[in-house]
């Protein structure tokens, strides 16, 4: 399989024949943060189609269909209408903390986003705490919606902030420990140390139990983190209009709608690579043959079939099941999935402990 390290490692190489090491460095971190900025919008976009023509198959309709072929430019239309719709000033708001929340929201998924290993040695951030840091890294994202909620100077929206951080809180101790149920099954919390354990096996089928365990929970528990149906209580539109972002318009309502759709897209990437092996093809031991073909396949397809995958079965959750109550979100947190996040954590160890692991 290809090694895009080496790619890289070339043209760094390259740029130093030509220019100082501070020059090669810092036009390597433009180039890399624009890369980023591309992906990230094209990411948003392919879910926003993705998931109206899931929503319009599971009610029996088309979808999209009239701009461009199949309706594929109607992301894009919907994306320059946003980018030239008006940002309105409101009066009684705290202005600085107004404007500041949506970029918050928006460096919490950006930081999360450049974390995630897309391919073999195709990755911006690596180092040994990875996963440490994207867990601290998505826990901003909740302190932009909060500021967000309170500086808007509107019941609805503190309603729907008030909601979001509770649910957010309470949702990041399941997906928390989900993890740390897979990094002790995998003895690391760098990166691609975790993907390379998997290159035999997948966490999910060479860790028994309590891997199937956490990543159920983890399902739930990121569907939460997310915002997303059933557990879309902070914007629940019957009852707070737009939730925590009903006061903003133009762009600023825009960041906050493609942050939802990239959460989800790291939610499933940190699914795929804590269970499913990253960018692992998959390997059955013995089958010679067919782990050959298998590593035929290019590595960032795995990566983000896995990932798109992943999404599919939680804009599944949204559109089967109805929404919950406030109090039902919380009970179901606290009474059910904490407890038992905490039995399949010490489950992991003893299986550990006693060497019972494939």
């Amino acid at each position: 399989m290809f090694d895009f390290s080496q790619l890289t490692n070339w043209i760094h190489a390259t740029l130093l024949q030509f220019m100082p090491e501070w020059l090669t460095v810092t036009l390597e971190c433009v180039v890399i943060g624009v890369v980023l900025l591309l992906v990230y919008a094209l990411l948003a976009l392919f879910y926003i189609y993705f998931e109206r023509k899931v929503c319009a198959a599971f009610q029996c309709r088309l979808g999209p269909d009239r701009v461009g072929p199949f309706g594929l430019l109607q992301s894009f239309a919907d994306m320059f209408k946003m980018l030239i719709k008006e940002l309105i000033e409101l009066k009684h708001v705290d202005k600085f903390l107004f404007a500041l929340a949506p970029y918050l929201v928006i460096l919490a998924s950006m930081l999360c986003f450049a974390v995630l290993p897309w391919g073999n040695g195709l990755q911006v951030i690596n180092f040994n705490i990875g996963i440490f840091f994207l867990i601290a890294c998505s826990s901003i994202g909740v302190l932009g919606i909060l500021l967000a909620g309170w500086s808007s100077n509107n019941k609805y929206t503190l309603i729907g902030a008030l909601r979001s951080g509770a649910q957010m809180v309470s949702y990041e101790l399941s997906i928390g420990l989900s993890v740390l149920t897979m990094v002790c099954f995998a003895g690391t919390m760098q990166i691609t140390d975790i993907v390379n354990a998997q290159s035999n096996l997948w966490f999910i089928f060479s860790g028994h139990i309590p891997a199937i365990i956490a990543f159920i929970i983890y399902l739930i528990a990121g569907t939460a983190e997310t915002n997303r149906g059933p557990f879309d209580l902070p914007e629940a539109e019957s009852e707070l209009t737009a939730g925590y972002h009903t006061e903003y318009s133009g762009m600023h309502f825009g960041f906050f709608y493609l942050a939802e759709y990239l959460n989800l897209f790291i939610v499933s990437g940190v699914a795929t690579l804590l269970f499913f092996g990253g960018w692992m093809p998959l390997h059955i031991p013995g089958w010679t043959v067919f782990n050959e073909i298998m590593d035929y396949i290019p590595s960032v397809i795995w990566f983000i079939g896995k990932a798109v995958a992943i999404s599919g079965i939680i804009i599944w959750f949204k559109w089967t099941f109805p929404r919950l109550r406030i109090d039902q979100m919380l009970s179901l947190e606290w009474k059910y999935l904490l407890p038992i996040n905490l039995v399949n954590l010490v489950l992991m160890v003893l299986i550990i402990v006693y060497g019972i692991h494939l």
